[in-house]
């Protein structure tokens, strides 16, 4: 079994967190968003995982891709970085890791998080998880027949097709396959929105004969924008809650109170103040007569004198005394 993992985007819808760091990699609940996927991919998989394979884009450098590759090998696969200079779209992005694109396959765009018991049905040609929502107008959808059988793959409709969004997690048996007809939409410059679409190469392998089967989640988490990865990061430490290794024993306090459930890492200082519920705080942060709840901070924030919910601070920023709810980017200053 082999994982590829699209995250070349630039994440523009995350600004300003992704001027500094590769949107994969921002934190949820003290872990990157790509390593959750990844390690829950690899736990669902039913066999060992050969390969991570991620495609990138160059400028995000060899700290980043050596953090990915660290990544695979923690879930005792090999780790490979493929690149995408221009986005193209979904199958281009997945193309370019075409030396990866052989045998049993799941890919997953880094940029949602699921809780499932994921099923690698072996009598179809793949499984496509899809998620009901309530406008499908920004997603990739599939109708069913009765038998759960995909019969179409519709890419954005703008008038009702179907409510059941393509969720950006896909199984093929035969990565192979699924190569040639990604190449084949590039050698005949087959767009759909201007883009080669991933709902185009699988509408292709259907017409010759190909079963997919779509796949359901208990929960879909997006990390997409500030508000999405602050509730993404709620729902994980829900989950999460009462595994008391999400607090560090490193953490100093003095006349402050935690409310679960919390992530809080090495050297994190609270003075003062009262910290959750759904907080996540890096390493070297520190807080003093504030109250924060609801909240992501990043490594070696300050804030003093502060009232803070549904909020974002990258690392090093420094907050005084306002009640807020910020996106605030890395070494800035408020207040």
């Amino acid at each position: 079994m082999k994982i590829i993992v699209p995250m070349a985007g630039m994440g523009k819808r995350m600004r300003p967190h992704t001027h500094t760091t590769a949107k994969p990699l921002l934190p949820i609940a003290g872990k990157p968003i790509v390593q959750r996927l990844v390690e829950d991919l690899a736990a669902v998989a039913g066999e060992p995982v050969e390969e991570v394979a991620y495609v990138v884009h160059p400028s995000f450098g060899v700290k980043v891709e050596n953090e990915l590759v660290a990544i695979a090998k923690s879930v005792g696969a090999k780790g490979t970085i493929h690149y995408q200079e221009v986005a193209l779209g979904t199958a281009h992005a997945i193309l370019c890791a075409e030396k990866a694109l052989s045998g049993r396959i799941i890919v997953a765009f880094a940029d949602t998080l699921f809780r499932a018991q994921l099923k690698l049905d072996k009598d179809c040609d793949g499984v496509i998880w899809v998620n009901k929502v309530e406008d499908p107008k920004p997603f990739g959808v599939v109708k069913l027949d009765s038998d759960g059988i995909i019969t179409e793959f519709v890419e954005k409709p703008q008038t009702f097709v179907s409510d059941l969004a393509i969720i950006g997690i896909y199984y093929f048996a035969d990565g192979e396959h699924l190569r040639k007809e990604m190449q084949w939409l590039i050698d005949n410059d087959i767009k759909d929105k201007g883009e080669y679409q991933l709902t185009n190469a699988m509408e292709n392998m259907k017409r010759k004969g190909a079963r997919f089967k779509a796949g359901a989640v208990d929960v879909w988490m997006d990390c997409g924008n500030k508000n999405a990865m602050v509730d993404t990061n709620t729902k994980v430490l829900g989950y999460l809650k009462g595994d008391k290794s999400l607090v560090s024993a490193k953490v100093k306090t003095e006349n402050s109170v935690v409310i679960p459930p919390c992530f809080i890492g090495d050297g994190v200082t609270l003075t003062n103040c009262v910290v959750g519920p759904n907080v996540s705080i890096e390493g070297g942060t520190v807080i003093a007569n504030s109250v924060v709840r609801d909240s992501i901070l990043r490594g070696g924030v300050r804030v003093r004198d502060a009232v803070i919910a549904n909020s974002m601070i990258g690392e090093r920023a420094s907050v005084t005394g306002h009640a807020l709810d910020l996106s605030l980017s890395d070494d800035s200053t408020f207040g």
